[in-house]
């Protein structure tokens, strides 16, 4: 009986947070930290190197001198901020070393100014991820390598939970206290279907109920950054609305809004406007799909004005190949490559896609909060007349 109630006192101290884990933040405090900050504008980075998140990272494939220069163009435009995935298995497979790999991704960030927001989890694409070598992109087809984290196995398998809570608490452990780091995005979109993959039946509580824990583990460990995850489907994100479980538990639990969107302007504003009742600071984790109606003139402007936090997806063309569209995955763009380019901002050799653009971008970077300044006027000068 002795050992029986030891076991379960230590059980219950596993589950329980220490005494100084902190709540979510009030809307004070939000608003006190987004004060801090300049207008944040960057991207979704993986280096044109790497396929996903593990090729990233690993040792074997680690390209600092690649980060360094996609970083120093993301500092030539304005760029502020990037929103960067990690993986757990990359912390299952070798902590240390993955904590050494983020120090000097933060080292390489700082000296272009940027501070990325690091993304925990990730149910979007292939819900079987596997360390080691990954597989070359498939021609012509979007995002063809990228994996989910935990993946399919991982969620079933409720006695890896405790190494997700590990992986969750020594990176945000290691970095929670580093001025460094924006913050913390624990699950992008978690109620992603992954639809084009087989085998995912039961996926979404399973992970509504995991993503539950990881706030309460993120928050365990007490970061000075916020926490949050983003709201990216349905059509009422509004206090009260008609939001899914999923969405209403990211909105509750985030100590600041974020949202994806990849819509036209007017519902990019609509999604705005939406979400403004909430008195918290607003970032835009995800947008900028050209051939969907979502682009940086369309959706920038909008979001200064409102001063709206903004990242789009995509950075430079690389192996990812998400230039190409989503629809890529069921008519693969082999023969010929798309009429416009649906993400990225530089070519692999650091020319821009549109420099109108990356003008764009630098303009909206340079100006004051909340302002958006007027494009330099293209008009032909009238001649004095003699």
């Amino acid at each position: 009986m002795k050992g029986f109630v030891v076991a379960l006192l230590g059980a219950t101290m596993l589950t329980m947070a220490p005494a100084e884990a902190r709540d979510r933040w009030s809307e004070t405090q939000a608003g006190a930290w987004y004060s801090k900050q300049p207008w944040l504008v960057g991207a979704n980075f993986t280096p044109a190197s790497a396929i996903n998140q593990l090729e990233m990272w690993q040792a074997e494939t680690w390209d600092p001198q690649r980060i360094d220069y996609e970083l120093n163009l993301a500092q030539g435009i304005g760029m502020n901020t990037m929103r960067v995935f990690l993986h757990d298995q990359l912390w299952t497979q070798d902590a240390e070393g993955f904590k050494r790999r983020i120090d000097e991704f933060l080292r390489i960030a700082e000296r272009h100014k940027i501070k990325p927001l690091f993304v925990l989890f990730d149910s979007c694409w292939d819900p079987n991820p596997k360390l080691g070598p990954q597989h070359p992109p498939i021609p012509g087809v979007h995002n063809s390598g990228w994996v989910q984290g935990p993946g399919m196995a991982g969620l079933r398998d409720r006695s890896r939970y405790p190494a997700y809570k590990a992986y969750v608490q020594g990176v945000i452990g290691a970095f929670g206290r580093d001025e460094r780091v924006l913050g913390w995005d624990v699950w992008n979109e978690p109620d992603n279907g992954a639809d084009q993959y087989k085998g995912q039946e039961g996926k979404e509580p399973m992970v509504r109920a995991l993503l539950a824990q990881v706030f309460d583990w993120a928050r365990a460990a007490d970061p000075m950054q916020p926490i949050t995850s983003g709201v990216w489907i349905g059509d009422d994100w509004t206090p009260g609305g008609k939001a899914s479980a999923m969405a209403k538990l990211q909105l509750a639990q985030s100590d600041i809004i974020t949202f994806h969107d990849y819509s036209w302007p007017e519902t990019f504003e609509r999604r705005i406007r939406q979400l403004l009742p909430y008195n918290r600071p607003i970032i835009c984790t995800e947008y900028m799909a050209r051939g969907n109606g979502s682009t940086f003139d369309g959706s920038l402007p909008i979001a200064k004005r409102y001063n709206v936090g903004m990242m789009n997806w995509g950075f430079v063309d690389g192996r990812t190949q998400t230039r190409l569209p989503w629809d890529s995955w069921q008519k693969p763009y082999v023969m010929a490559e798309p009429t416009i380019w649906f993400h990225e901002v530089f070519r692999a050799d650091g020319t821009p896609y549109r420099t109108a653009e990356t003008d764009l971008i630098r303009r909206l970077a340079t100006a004051p909060k909340g302002v958006v300044p007027l494009p330099p006027t293209t008009a032909p000068v009238p001649r004095r007349r003699r």
